[in-house]
C-alpha cells in the first residue's frame, strides 16, 4: 500500500490503519431515507419545541438526531478528486478546491455567528477511478447498483492515500468534464447500515459532479443535508422546465435554493443546529397581544461588557402538535448580503413533513404583488417579509402579525397578537 497522505491541515492525532477500506454490500446499504435515530438533548425544551419525529429530515428541535454530526464545533472534511480512465482533466485539483473554499467555510462561518467551523481538507492530487466515467451512467436519478458501483470504487482507490479515520466528512468530486459525469446527479449519499473503512463508520457521501465554476452555495446546500436539514423546495411532476421548484420558501433559505438572494438559513435551522440558543428565541404561547423587537438574522452577534448577545431573533408561535409559525427579520447583510427586500418574515414549520415534502413553507406578507423579477428564484415571494407597519392574519391560527416599527440599531418592533380557538 502507498504511505498514506494526509491533506494539508489536519491535527487529529493520527489512529490505526487498516490495510484497506472495509465495504459490504454497497447495493443493499444505501438508502434514500433515514430512519430515525437516538435523541440527544438538544436544549432546555420548552412548549414551542416541536417534537422530532421520523420523517426523513425532521424539523423537530426537542432534540438531535445523534446520526448526524451537529455543526456546533469544528468539524474536518476531506475533498478528494476523482479522475477517469477515459478523460484528461482540464482543470487542477487545486482549482477544483478553490471553487468551494474558503466560500463554503465561510457561508457557515456567518451563518452560525461564529459558532461552527469547517476545515476542508483537499487532498490535492487526482485518484483514478477504475472505470471509465459512462459506465457509472451518473445522473440524478441514479440506479442504485451503478451508484453503488461507484461509492465502491471510490472508497477502495482513495484508501491508499486518505486516512477516513481523521475527518467527520468526505466530499467526492468528481472530474466535471468527464463525458459521464452529470452535474444534477450532486447530492449526499446515506447509508442504512454504516460503512467501514479505517476504523471507523461512514454514514454518508456528499457526491459532487459539479460544472467548473459551479452553481453558487451548491455544496452548502449539500452539506446542510450532512446536518439533518431537508430540501425545501418542491419538485414538481412537470419537470419540461416550465414547472416551479420554489414555491414552498422561494429566495429564502439556502436549502430551498443555492441560487436564492438571501440564502441565510432560517432561524429556525439556526434554532435545531444551536446556533441560535433559548434565550435568542421567544416562545409566544399565551392568548393576547405581545410586542416583540427582532434582530436582523443575518447580523453579527455583539459582545459588550455584559456578555453574549442575547436579543430575540426568533420568535415561535406553537400552533398545533405538528406546527408552528416562526417571525424572523430578514435584511441585507451576511449572507443575505445580494437580497432585494427586507422585512419581518412569516413561515409555517411542520415536524411531521418529510424533505420535499414542504417542511417549511414561507407566507406571503404581500399577496397581490412580487418583486426582484431579475434576480428572485421565485418573485412572487421576493416581496414576503412584512414591513413597517404591514400586518398579516393568519386565520387559520388565530394570530395577527403586525411590524409596529423600526428601531435606529435595526430592530423590528412586532406585534403578535394570538386569539383564543
Amino acid at each position: 500500500m502507498v504511505r498514506p497522505q494526509v491533506p494539508e491541515g489536519v491535527h487529529r492525532q493520527p489512529r490505526l490503519r487498516r490495510t484497506g477500506a472495509l465495504l459490504t454490500s454497497l447495493s443493499a446499504l444505501i438508502a434514500t431515507t433515514v430512519v430515525a435515530g437516538p435523541a440527544v438533548a438538544a436544549g432546555p425544551g420548552g412548549p414551542c419545541d416541536l417534537e422530532r419525529t421520523d420523517a426523513h429530515h425532521s424539523e423537530g428541535v426537542d432534540s438531535w438526531n445523534s446520526r448526524y454530526p451537529r455543526p456546533a464545533r469544528r468539524l474536518d472534511a476531506a475533498m478528494v478528486f476523482l479522475s477517469f480512465p477515459d478523460a484528461r482533466p482540464r482543470v487542477t485539483p487545486a482549482q477544483l478546491a478553490a471553487d468551494h473554499i474558503p466560500a463554503t467555510p465561510n457561508f457557515f462561518k456567518r451563518a452560525s455567528y461564529g459558532k461552527f467551523g469547517l476545515r476542508v481538507h483537499p487532498l490535492r492530487r487526482w485518484i483514478t477511478m477504475p472505470q471509465r466515467s459512462t459506465a457509472y451512467a451518473i445522473q440524478r436519478d441514479w440506479n442504485a447498483q451503478r451508484r453503488a458501483a461507484y461509492l465502491s470504487d471510490a472508497i477502495a482507490a482513495a484508501d491508499p492515500h486518505l486516512d477516513f479515520a481523521r475527518y467527520d466528512l468526505v466530499y467526492l468530486v468528481a472530474d466535471p468534464d468527464a463525458p459521464g459525469v452529470d452535474a444534477d446527479a450532486t447530492k449526499v449519499v446515506n447509508f442504512e447500515k454504516p460503512l467501514r473503512a479505517d476504523g471507523v463508520e461512514l454514514r454518508r457521501l456528499v457526491t459532487v459532479f459539479e460544472h467548473h465554476p459551479p452553481d453558487r452555495n451548491v455544496l452548502a446546500h449539500e452539506t446542510g443535508h450532512v446536518f439533518d436539514l431537508p430540501d425545501l423546495y418542491h419538485r414538481p411532476k412537470d419537470t419540461d422546465g416550465n414547472a416551479e421548484w420554489d414555491t414552498y420558501v422561494g429566495d429564502w433559505d439556502l436549502m430551498g435554493s443555492q441560487f436564492g438572494m438571501a440564502p441565510d438559513p432560517f432561524g429556525w435551522h439556526k434554532w435545531k443546529l444551536g446556533w441560535l440558543g433559548a434565550r435568542q428565541v421567544a416562545c409566544d404561547r399565551a392568548t393576547g397581544p405581545r410586542r416583540y423587537t427582532l434582530r436582523p438574522l443575518a447580523a453579527p452577534m455583539a459582545r459588550g461588557r455584559s456578555g453574549p448577545d442575547t436579543r430575540t431573533r426568533l420568535v415561535v408561535v406553537r400552533t398545533g402538535p405538528t406546527t408552528a409559525l416562526a417571525i424572523e427579520a430578514r435584511g441585507g447583510s451576511g449572507n443575505d448580503a445580494g437580497t432585494c427586500t427586507e422585512g419581518v418574515l412569516v413561515y409555517r414549520v411542520r415536524n411531521d413533513k418529510a424533505s420535499g415534502d414542504g417542511p417549511v413553507q414561507v407566507l406571503d406578507g404581500h399577496p397581490a404583488t412580487s418583486a426582484c423579477w431579475n434576480e428572485s428564484v421565485y418573485p412572487e415571494l421576493a416581496d414576503a417579509p412584512l414591513g413597517v407597519g404591514d400586518t398579516m392574519s393568519v386565520k387559520d391560527d388565530a394570530v395577527r402579525i403586525t411590524v409596529a416599527g423600526r428601531a435606529a440599531d435595526g430592530g423590528w418592533t412586532v406585534r403578535v397578537n394570538r386569539r383564543a380557538r
